[in-house]
């Protein structure tokens, strides 16, 4: 084991974001997978600069909003600023700072399509010229790896998408990679507030990339095959082949041992559900519920396992009960990890 570095919380799971989905060509998916259960580092880049939210400017004259007023919006990427390609936050405010109150042009993507808006900045009581505009570049947090297959070494981590955490619009991904982690605390769930798993990190060394962000999760290809090397794969359930009833998730909530914890399959949406929310699922394990509350952010990709198949992962907390939560059916990630 290599000595960790980095000290990071875990995302919070979305409880109330939903997004369309077009499926692309079919592809033929693994009959048997590694089902994995491990808490891993992931450190996302984005392409452009998301907007998060808009704010006013607070100057001498009162309060005004440049972004606002230039027709920026919640949900726009920033890719340049007076033609110049932008990578990170601290560039973009840079180039307004030396603007002055002079007018900048700014390109956004939007719905997939590229537009440009004139801003000027304005000077707050600090005297530092600003459009009113917060951005995200980049997102390190802990989710867990649900499947490997052992043939390739790609893999599916999460069951859902890594997102703005103040709007739940899905980060385009530039770049990003995983790092092995170990899990150091719990917070514990209790109802109205979510639990989290907190981890620390070897931000020295990667073990894997990550190449899409999805509806349905995270997917990937592992570089160190030491997280499954000594793991057996299982058989992938068909959609039909999922039940009500007794599961089990694998899930690694302290250091970096996975274990085995028992569940209920309450309800199955079917063809009907969201992408990332296709199965309730309740924890009935007590040894579980006793250390975390039952689901906490992080434990999000905790594989499903029925009748010794790999049926889903565990997505989603709900915050009135944290026993309770969703799990997305494993063949939807497959879909998008074509």
């Amino acid at each position: 084991m290599k000595k960790f570095h980095v000290k990071l919380t875990a995302w919070i799971m979305s409880l109330v974001f939903a997004f369309s989905f077009s499926a692309g060509a079919a592809a033929v998916n693994p009959t048997e997978l590694i089902p994995v259960g491990r808490a891993v580092g992931i450190k996302m880049t984005s392409q452009g600069l998301l907007v998060e939210s808009i704010t006013p400017v607070i100057t001498e004259s009162g309060e005004q909003s440049p972004a606002e007023k230039a027709g920026i919006k919640v949900g726009d990427m920033i890719i340049s600023v007076n033609g110049e390609q932008i990578e990170d936050g601290s560039g973009i405010q840079k180039i307004v700072s030396l603007s002055g109150a002079n007018a900048i042009k700014i390109g956004l993507m939007r719905d997939n399509k590229t537009i440009e808006v004139t801003a000027t900045p304005v000077k707050d009581t600090s005297g530092v010229y600003r459009l009113g505009i917060r951005v995200r570049d980049s997102i390190n947090g802990i989710g867990t790896i649900t499947y490997v297959d052992p043939e390739t070494g790609e893999y599916g981590s999460l069951g859902h998408g890594i997102c703005s955490s103040e709007n739940g619009i899905l980060i385009p991904l530039k770049q990003g990679s995983l790092m092995e982690a170990s899990v150091s605390h719990v917070v514990k769930g209790i109802a109205g507030t979510p639990g989290c798993l907190q981890g620390d990190f070897n931000t020295q060394y990667d073990i894997g990339t990550v190449q899409k962000n999805t509806v349905t999760g995270i997917f990937g290809k592992f570089t160190d095959d030491s997280y499954y090397k000594n793991l057996e794969p299982i058989e992938v359930a068909a959609a039909d082949e999922i039940k009500t009833g007794e599961a089990i998730i694998l899930s690694n909530v302290a250091g970096e041992d996975v274990k085995q914890y028992t569940c209920q399959i309450e309800k199955i949406y079917g063809a009907g559900g969201e992408y990332d929310r296709s199965m309730t699922i309740r924890i009935t394990d007590q040894a579980l519920i006793n250390q975390t509350g039952g689901i906490v952010q992080g434990m999000s990709g905790s594989p499903v396992i029925q009748n010794g198949k790999l049926v889903g992962a565990v997505t989603h907390v709900l915050v009135s009960d944290p026993t309770r939560g969703y799990a997305v059916q494993i063949q939807k990630m497959l879909e998008e990890m074509g």
